[in-house]
């Protein structure tokens, strides 16, 4: 150890008595199994961090998957990486931007159309961007914000959860909330997954009588390109597990949640947060 590391983890435990962890990320991934077997799954903002994670995990437990995301490019790109995983993974991905609800209907006219998908019976609405502090952000920034994260979200739904109940799908809808849902609300992005918490519950109380199951995932500050920079490979972070969330660890659960183990999960948030937000908000600052 480097002077300068045991300097800074002496004054840590002077400060706090508490010593400096060395922060490793142990994780455990799902094995290629059969869990989402016959299923197709639509996971919206898949080209990369949790959603192509999870798009990946999808193709290991056997289900079909189609991403969406807004750069043509950039989707050809993930699929291609997925698809060079193994030769049978079934991977198709659909230009969408989730602020332009018009085209929904459309674009889900297109995906049925396609000769290897029956039908979709697993919605992820993955898709948010980060952003519009109360402090300084301007309307524009707001209202798309507000549009992806949460107005989107709720269309999508509401046109997917019409889908399965015309076609006697039980399916599932799974929405990627966050530890931001538990904090104060004062930023555009908080306030969003606020709106994400209650609506999972609505979507919840709704559709559950049709056999159609809705439930979130809470990821804390995670080791994605959305907060991190390509390069940055240190994972610490100022909460109770002194690091972020991995994208792995998050898809270990979607796959959990959406398959036949996780039905008895009805409205429910699991909280991947490495007790940011739950029992700690000292890692973000709050100022105006």
């Amino acid at each position: 150890m480097s002077i300068k590391k045991y300097l800074k983890r002496a004054f840590v435990f002077l400060l706090h008595g508490i010593p400096e962890r060395h922060v490793i990320a142990n994780i455990t991934k799902l094995a290629p199994n059969e869990m989402l077997k016959g299923r197709t799954a639509l996971i919206t903002g898949a080209t990369s961090g949790i959603g192509f994670e999870i798009a990946k995990s999808y193709l290991e437990a056997g289900a079909k998957v189609i991403i969406t995301g807004r750069d043509k490019d950039r989707i050809q790109h993930a699929c291609s990486l997925l698809k060079s995983i193994h030769q049978n993974y079934i991977v198709h991905g659909i230009q969408m931007n989730n602020c332009d609800v018009p085209i929904f209907k459309e674009k889900l006219e297109e995906m049925l159309r396609w000769k290897d998908i029956n039908q979709i019976d697993i919605l992820v609405n993955n898709a948010g961007v980060l952003g519009g502090d109360i402090r300084d952000t301007t309307e524009t920034e707001y209202d798309n914000i507000v549009n992806t994260n949460l107005k989107g979200v709720f269309f999508l739904s509401q046109m997917i959860g019409h889908y399965y109940k015309e076609q006697h799908i039980e399916g599932n809808i799974l929405n990627i909330a966050s530890s931001s849902s538990l904090r104060p609300a004062a930023s555009a992005y908080t306030i969003t997954k606020w709106g994400i918490r209650g609506l999972t519950l609505g979507l919840a109380k709704i559709l559950t009588p049709y056999g159609i199951i809705v439930n979130g995932i809470a990821p804390g500050p995670t080791a994605t390109r959305m907060i991190f920079k390509e390069s940055n490979t240190d994972i610490t972070f100022k909460n109770p597990i002194g690091r972020c969330a991995m994208p792995e660890e998050i898809a270990n659960m979607a796959v959990f949640l959406v398959s036949n183990m996780g039905r008895s999960i009805v409205g429910d948030i699991i909280y991947m947060t490495g007790g940011s937000g739950l029992i700690t908000l000292d890692d973000v600052n709050y100022e105006f």
